[in-house]
């Protein structure tokens, strides 16, 4: 009987796990260029006691969580601060305190101090892995190879200045997987180099690939699957009580 009810239990702690997948992915629907986190199918393993396998199975986690690779919406924003890659590629950005990683937010904004970052305050690399800085400008051109062309406030009117490239890669053989922080990265591989083949869309923002009438059914689902287990935990509950019943001896 024991087995019927571990087995319920580790059903609702793989429940639980899927649900704060799913939390994450909906308060994370508006941000742009999110990736939506994939649940982990984990591997079973049979629990074992006094240096012997038992009939109990349990499913474990198995490695990191996956993301979907899936690309999100692009819109027409019309501002020249917003960027989007079109199909494939990544954006390499430097978050704070933490290692270099890669991303398709591409909702962009100069710092006071005249660094080049995104919505999320990560730095925007160039090709030589650096964070761009830019002085004051007018209006600012960024072609589809990443090239930034700006306006200098304190130039000539119409005077244009080239400044750096937007580092961009289209990894190939690359296992890549959010870190414990939420950045993407290679895992214990480095990152690949930028490579520049990726298409950038200025006046354009990527959202994210979140499916919000997916995630409300899959919730849905999940709760009907978690009232199910309780079910079972009770029906056990039930039958161990009406076979200790039955070995009681008579009054």
């Amino acid at each position: 009987m024991d087995r019927l009810i571990h087995t319920a239990l580790n059903s609702l702690a793989n429940l639980r796990d899927t649900r704060v997948i799913q939390a994450q992915n909906l308060a994370n629907q508006t941000v742009p260029g999110f990736r939506r986190d994939l649940t982990n199918e984990g591997d079973p393993r049979f629990l074992k006691a006094m240096e012997t396998a038992s009939a109990r199975a349990f499913q474990t986690e198995r490695g990191p969580h996956l993301f979907s690779s899936a690309p999100g919406l692009l819109n027409q924003t019309g501002e020249p601060m917003d960027v989007a890659i079109a199909e494939e590629g990544w954006f390499f950005v430097q978050p704070e305190g933490g290692e270099p990683a890669l991303s398709r937010r591409g909702d962009l904004r100069l710092t006071a101090e005249g660094q080049l970052v995104n919505g999320a305050g990560e730095a925007m690399l160039d090709q030589a892995m650096q964070p761009i800085e830019l002085p004051a400008v007018r209006s600012l051109v960024i072609d589809e190879v990443g090239r930034i062309l700006y306006e200098p406030m304190d130039g000539a009117p119409g005077e244009e200045v080239e400044g750096p490239v937007i580092a961009t890669v289209i990894p190939e053989g690359v296992a890549l997987r959010k870190d414990a922080d939420g950045q993407i990265r290679a895992g214990d591989e480095p990152l690949p180099a930028p490579d520049q083949r990726a298409r950038i869309l200025q006046g354009v923002l990527e959202g994210s690939n979140v499916n919000t009438m997916e995630e409300l059914v899959s919730s849905i689902e999940l709760q009907r699957t978690f009232e199910l287990n309780l079910r079972m935990i009770s029906a056990a509950k039930e039958l161990d009580e009406s076979g200790a019943r039955l070995l009681r001896p008579p009054e």
